[in-house]
């Protein structure tokens, strides 16, 4: 992926994405998790921390080797068997209907076809079970939706493929999930362009 993106991209977003109120959001995003969760994009192990303690076991997916090398010390404070199972989200190997719930924080915006790696989800999530995201993306503001499609080419470049014009809200019903709950607004640390949040719940019916 280039020196870039594999040594210094990693590193940016641990600083970036923590703090006070990233951490409420990550908070927020993990209540109800339980059972066996998938996680993808787990990073460096940010939302570690947050975990309820109805979870039993997280399965991690992530493509970046420094990332999951940097989140060691955070894997080691719990208790909750962490593992990880590969670094291609649009490809998984597990079976169908392995997780009672899925996890995403700042991800979606990077993976290659997050359509295909939602359908995934939808796949190996049990009956009921549900997919818990936080994100960043399309704002509903027209002008600073403009402002994102201008930026995007230079934000893709210079953050690891990272888009600012998806919707989370729209990709999980593109793959078959139902959204059952939904909230916008933005995100805490930069303009507007970099911080049109999402944080909702998708279930698989």
């Amino acid at each position: 992926m280039g020196w870039w993106t594999d040594r210094v991209v990693p590193r940016l977003v641990d600083a970036t994405l923590r703090g006070r109120e990233i951490d409420e959001l990550r908070s927020l995003a993990c209540e109800g998790l339980h059972g066996r969760v998938l996680e993808l994009g787990f990073g460096s192990g940010l939302n570690v921390r947050w975990y309820p303690d109805t979870v039993l076991q997280v399965d991690v997916v992530d493509p970046s080797e420094l990332a999951w090398e940097r989140s060691a010390d955070r894997r080691m404070e719990t208790s909750i068997s962490i593992g990880r199972i590969g670094r291609d989200a649009e490809h998984l190997s597990v079976a169908d209907a392995t997780y009672d719930a899925a996890l995403t924080t700042f991800t979606l915006c990077t993976i290659p076809d997050p359509e295909a790696a939602l359908r995934e989800v939808r796949r190996v999530l049990k009956p009921g079970g549900t997919l818990h995201f936080l994100e960043h993306g399309l704002s509903e503001e027209p002008g600073v939706a403009v402002w994102q499609h201008r930026l995007e080419p230079v934000q893709r470049r210079v953050a690891g493929g990272c888009h600012l014009t998806r919707d989370p809200v729209l990709l999980a019903e593109a793959a078959g999930l139902t959204v059952r709950t939904i909230e916008r607004g933005p995100l805490p640390g930069g303009p507007k362009p970099f911080t049109a949040g999402y944080i909702g719940e998708a279930v698989r019916a």
